[in-house]
């Protein structure tokens, strides 16, 4: 078994299991964690021996609650250096590996799974929820957007779902991740241990987990569809807050509510990114992310987002612009656009 500080690795009848092992933050990315990850990846996929992939978060309340973003805040604020650069593309390299692996690649989300960790997950085969699963993307109420290739798989829910939880950052259950595609399967957390034995015993992926899938009920987000298809459909931020005014309903307000607390910036944007993503390749819509986070490291929304929720805590960011109406189609243009430094290439 070899070991770094925050990620372990161990190989057992053919299985590489790989565990996340920053339970103290919810086993969030770290770049020598991605580093670590990404080596043992590479030499996995060329080894024959190697029948699969399990990768799972210690501790008991998250899978990966998403990259570390405060040192990316910190290594433009506090102590400069090129993390805020390094970072994403060798995140985004690890997402690309994963999706293209071609060997079964199991994620046990049996606890809190975010941004980050759904780069980990989504973009490999299989994907375990269990009853303790709370998945998200929630860049925008940070003034960042739904990176780590959420661009490829958001654009897969159904309907208007994705563009929902791209903007509004909702947290699903369970059936919610099933039903939108986060999760391939659901299980009971009890029944995991055994799954890990039915693997280093000869089992196959699909076999094992046939044999602990359960039925997770049904999914909330099926029965709001329809409102979400009628109030996502328009063709911008404010025909979407237009429409959920018109709804009236509860949810409608609520989500309302949700939506103006969001950066105004990071809602346009992100609208942009997934209607310039629909039907991109894993590859171009990492590049294309690639040059979103270097505009907004480059921006101020991103900065203030991690402010307030991580550094003061105020949970108060000042948003600039501060309104939608503020925020142009040139300004948003210039999030799409080639950085100084150079797009992103994959080795």
């Amino acid at each position: 078994m070899t070991e770094t500080s925050d990620i372990r690795f161990a190989v057992e009848g053919g299985i590489a299991f790989v565990t996340l092992s920053r339970p103290r933050a919810l086993n969030a990315l770290t770049l020598d964690m991605i580093r670590a990850y990404y080596k043992r990846l590479v030499e996995w996929a060329k080894d024959p021996a190697i029948r699969a992939v399990v990768i799972e978060g210690e501790g008991g309340k998250a899978f990966c609650a998403g990259g570390d973003v405060r040192a990316v805040y910190d290594s433009v604020k506090t102590a400069p250096s090129d993390l805020n650069r390094v970072f994403f593309s060798e995140e985004y390299q690890l997402n690309r590996l994963i999706h293209r692996l071609g060997k079964p690649h199991v994620a046990l989300l049996d606890g809190i799974t975010m941004g980050g960790g759904l780069g980990l997950s989504v973009h490999g085969n299989h994907r375990v929820a269990t009853e303790k699963t709370m998945a998200a993307m929630p860049e925008t109420g940070i003034g960042l957007f739904p990176d780590i290739g959420a661009t490829w798989f958001l654009n897969r829910c159904p309907g208007k779902m994705g563009l929902y939880l791209a903007l509004t950052g909702a947290r699903v259950r369970a059936s919610d991740a099933l039903y939108v595609g986060l999760a391939t399967h659901y299980a009971p957390s009890a029944a995991l241990e055994g799954f890990r034995r039915d693997l280093v015993a000869g089992l196959e992926v699909e076999t094992a987990i046939s044999k602990i899938s359960a039925d997770p009920g049904q999914p909330a987000l099926a029965a709001a569809k329809a409102e979400i298809d009628r109030t996502f459909a328009g063709g911008s931020v404010e025909a979407i807050l237009a429409a959920l005014e018109a709804e009236g309903s509860d949810w409608a307000q609520e989500t309302l509510k949700t939506l103006r607390a969001k950066s105004p910036t990071s809602l346009k944007v992100t609208f942009e990114q997934l209607r310039r993503g629909a039907g991109l390749s894993i590859e171009d819509v990492l590049v294309m992310e690639y040059r979103m986070t270097q505009a907004f490291m480059a921006g101020h929304d991103f900065f203030e987002g991690i402010r307030a929720l991580l550094v003061d805590k105020d949970q108060s960011p000042k948003w600039r612009p501060p309104t939608l109406a503020e925020v142009t189609d040139a300004d948003v243009a210039r999030y799409f656009e080639a950085p100084k430094t150079g797009d992103l290439e994959f080795a």
